[in-house]
């Protein structure tokens, strides 16, 4: 009678420790890797994505409108990663193709993005690093930094048919949004990515209330130029304090690069330098390299650096305009 008591005891500690051994024990730590192969089970990942977790996708077609909403941090990011062979597209066409929705601190390595109305969103997401990305076929624009997503990077990436209906929009990388200054997606970085064929507005557009960004080492095509919806030129810059060096740039209709003041006290600030610029067979009014429509010494400067160079058109930059 003694023992009862002991053997129970026992009995109820081996059931304890199998139960345990089955199912992971509540709070137990997430998987550094997820490896994915079906659109059901990207939606799943991206839903139960955790800081410092790698979602790995297998080469393959996924189909669907992908969303992320957990942010990783500075010291533990998110990362997507998959090969260009790693495609997602949406089956309407509509929608985003991946929509970092107050995802900041992720990674997106190596995929592509097809068939949707946008390709890549980041919306209120800080440090998104978009590397060796492949975005085309969208209706409308390829890559958007907006809704303040400050510090996003672009890079080493190709971007190319986009603005598919063709009505003057349809830029391959637009930063902040329109006719608003209360969108601070600052300090986006756009650096050695292929633009084009066939981008459907600007290849870069960089909106007012946005500051500080670096534009460099790109190259540029502007084939997919209409002339419509003022798209004219490989890169638009309405933001303050903005860097654009080192890009080459072919084919536009009119300019290379310009600059618009549509919001007063912005489009200021700007540095050009080391851009290569062939306008060859552009049939615009202007035809610059840099064309600076709203260039003040005292209150809104614009510095046209050394190296800079063009072929074809009327000049560098428009008259008035310093060079040095």
């Amino acid at each position: 009678m003694t023992k009862r008591p002991a053997v129970l005891a026992a009995l109820t500690t081996l059931a304890a420790l199998t139960l345990g051994s089955a199912a992971p024990a509540a709070g137990a730590a997430a998987p550094p890797v997820v490896k994915v192969g079906t659109a059901k089970q990207l939606q799943a990942a991206l839903a139960a994505a955790v800081p410092g977790q790698t979602i790995q996708l297998a080469d393959g077609t996924y189909s669907g409108n992908f969303k992320a909403t957990t942010p990783g941090t500075a010291t533990a990011r998110i990362t997507l990663t998959g090969s260009a062979n790693a495609v997602l597209t949406t089956p309407t066409g509509g929608g985003y193709g991946l929509h970092l929705n107050g995802a900041g601190y992720w990674t997106v390595q190596g995929l592509t993005v097809t068939g949707a109305q946008k390709g890549i969103m980041a919306d209120a997401a800080e440090y998104v690093l978009l590397d060796g990305v492949t975005v085309h076929h969208t209706t409308m624009e390829g890559v958007h930094f907006r809704n303040s997503s400050a510090h996003g990077t672009l890079r080493d990436s190709r971007v190319h048919d986009t603005g598919l209906s063709r009505d003057g929009m349809g830029e391959g990388v637009y930063v902040g949004t329109a006719n608003t200054l209360s969108d601070r997606s600052d300090f986006v970085r756009i650096t050695g990515n292929t633009f084009g064929p066939n981008i459907g507005g600007e290849n870069v557009d960089l909106k007012e209330g946005t500051t500080g960004g670096l534009v460099s080492g790109n190259t540029f095509d502007g084939d997919g130029l209409t002339g419509r919806n003022h798209d004219d030129s490989w890169i638009d810059v309405k933001g303050n304090g903005y860097v654009v060096e080192n890009n080459t740039g072919r084919r536009t209709t009119d300019d290379g690069y310009q600059t618009h003041g549509v919001q007063p006290g912005w489009g200021c600030g700007t540095v050009f330098r080391g851009n290569r610029s062939d306008l060859t067979g552009a049939t615009g009014p202007d035809r610059y390299a840099i064309d600076v429509t709203n260039h003040d010494p005292a209150t809104c400067p614009v510095t046209i650096g050394a190296g800079n160079t063009v072929t074809g058109g009327r000049g560098l930059v428009n008259p008035g305009v310093p060079v040095g």
